[in-house]
């Protein structure tokens, strides 16, 4: 039966794709990417020979309609990132909700996400933990914090190299500068690193060390 999938990629090392991905992915009708020269040689890698569309945050809102009427009509979808899971601070959420609202089948696969082993490897507590993202950019941004800072769960936010220095300053001023703190970069990667210690720690390691590549940040709770 037609229906939609969600395919995780890779968010670094190629080995990290499941067979299942690469089996659905060469057996859909149609791969939606959100870049599609960068999917591109993903597809190469692996031999995936599937047409493929343009599906990102800047055109999904004209999209999605269409993409539902072509599973309505019989085709077989699989929605792919850049890197890690569909909808996880990428796009997904807004084609998943229609298919569901259609009454299509949505079909999600188990794979690569950056946060999990970024959770787990901190070290904090992770039996319970709250995922924030990226945080607003400029309004809202204070309020989120200060809100954050009361969370007693752990917290885990994704952020860019030019803002971590940002991020971690205002977490040592809302949080306090005692508040335990894990950056993980490049994950899967080459230069994969963690970085654990206080939010005054963390600061000073990547004030003497410019940080680059996917990072994520994830801090303690409140006590």
């Amino acid at each position: 039966m037609a229906k939609l999938y969600l395919v995780p990629t890779p968010i670094g090392n190629l080995e990290d794709i499941t067979f299942r991905a690469i089996r659905v992915l060469k057996e859909v009708d149609l791969i939606l990417a959100e870049d599609t020269r960068n999917s591109g040689k993903l597809l190469k890698h692996f031999e995936i020979n599937t047409p493929m569309q343009s599906h990102h945050m800047h055109n999904e809102h004209k999209t999605v309609e269409n993409v539902v009427r072509q599973i309505q009509n019989g085709k077989t979808v699989a929605l792919i990132s850049d890197a890690g899971t569909p909808a996880i601070s990428d796009p997904g959420f807004l084609l998943t909700r229609a298919c569901v609202e259609a009454g299509l089948e949505v079909d999600c696969l188990p794979g690569a996400t950056a946060f999990v082993p970024a959770l787990v490897n901190s070290g904090l507590p992770n039996d319970k933990f709250v995922f924030e993202g990226f945080l607003p950019v400029k309004k809202g941004r204070q309020t989120r914090l200060e809100l954050m800072a009361q969370e007693p769960r752990t917290i885990i936010l994704y952020e860019s190299p030019h803002k971590l220095l940002k991020t971690l300053g205002q977490i040592k001023e809302f949080f306090g500068e005692d508040r335990q703190v894990s950056v993980s970069r490049e994950i899967t990667k080459l230069h994969e690193e963690t970085v654990r210690g206080t939010a005054a720690e963390v600061l000073s390691h990547y004030e003497a060390k410019p940080p680059k590549g996917e990072i994520v940040v994830v801090v303690a709770g409140k006590k």
